[in-house]
This record gives structure tokens, C-alpha cells and sequence, in this order.
């Protein structure tokens, strides 16, 4: 089942020689670091990888250097590319558009409280997420129920305690 947001259908995104090449596929289940960083790590998929990386370039812009991943895939989940990023930076914060009870960044806080991560955590998972509504019609209502960059560099700010 490919699950994906109809938002993406009016944005461009640039194609490496490789991505064009008629044999290309994108490896499932195999996340993607999007953007290396040493503070914190942003972990989303989807269109929040649009909210997720102009939030990383704030970030970069204000001194903190975000690592970006890219899940590319639920299920299977990449943890291990996860669980290696939060070993480096210590910190977490996933960005998801779904509502907050039973979204992804739920059941990776989970994943990474159950594994060897937890301990090299400095603190709390957090995690932004839509807002707990039914998704409104019009444009400007829309936009205001999903994530934006700055609720992202608030978490962010937050887990680091800056």
C-alpha cells in the first residue's frame, strides 16, 4: 500500500542523474539522511520533509546543526538508521502531519525507549504533529492544522534546551 499526500502533486523537487535513470528504484524500507548534523536529529516522511528541512536551514542559520531523515517507507521501518542517528546527536524531535494520539512519532518514541538508544538519549522524545482536527477545506485553515517550521525549531530549541 503507497500512501501519499496530494499536497506533493503541485511541488517540484530536483532529480539526480541517478533518480532519472529508467532502472532507478528507491530501496524500501531503507531510510535516508537527508541532511547530516551533529546536534539533533528531525525525523519525518512524506510532506512534512518539506516543513522539516526549511526548519533544519533556521536551525543551521541560528548555529544547530540538524540531522534530517527521511523514512521513505513505515513499513518496513528503517531503526536502525534511526537509532545510529540519535547514538551521535542525543536528541529527538519527529515531524508528522497526522494527528498526535497514534501517530509514527508515537511508535518510534517507543522504538527507541525499548532499544539501546534510550541511554544515549539527553532527554525526552518530542514530537510535532498535525493539529487534532478534522482536516478543514479551506486553504488557509489547512495550512494552520498542519506542522510548520517554526513549531518545528520550537521543539527543537525545546529538546536542547536553548
Amino acid at each position: 500500500v503507497i500512501l501519499e499526500n496530494e499536497l506533493l502533486y503541485s511541488e517540484t523537487f530536483p532529480m539526480s542523474d541517478e533518480a532519472l535513470k529508467n532502472d532507478f528504484m528507491v530501496p524500501l524500507g531503507k531510510a535516508k539522511i537527508e541532511r547530516e548534523g551533529t546536534d539533533i536529529t528531525l525525523i519525518s516522511y512524506s510532506i512534512g520533509m518539506l516543513t522539516t528541512l526549511k526548519a533544519a536551514d533556521q536551525l543551521a542559520k541560528e548555529g544547530i546543526s540538524a540531522e534530517v531523515i527521511n523514512l521513505r517507507s513505515i513499513r518496513p521501518f528503517d531503526f536502525e538508521t534511526v537509532k545510529k542517528s540519535v547514538m551521535k546527536t542525543h536528541h529527538v524531535v519527529t515531524i508528522d502531519n497526522g494527528w498526535p494520539f497514534c501517530c509514527l512519532g508515537a511508535e518510534i518514541c517507543m522504538q527507541l525507549n525499548e532499544s539501546e538508544a534510550y541511554d544515549a538519549l539527553d532527554g525526552p522524545v518530542y514530537r510535532v504533529t498535525g493539529t487534532d482536527v478534522p482536516m478543514p477545506f479551506s486553504e488557509s485553515l489547512e495550512a494552520a492544522a498542519q506542522p510548520q517550521p517554526a513549531d518545528v525549531i520550537k521543539m527543537a530549541k525545546r529538546s536542547l534546551k536553548k
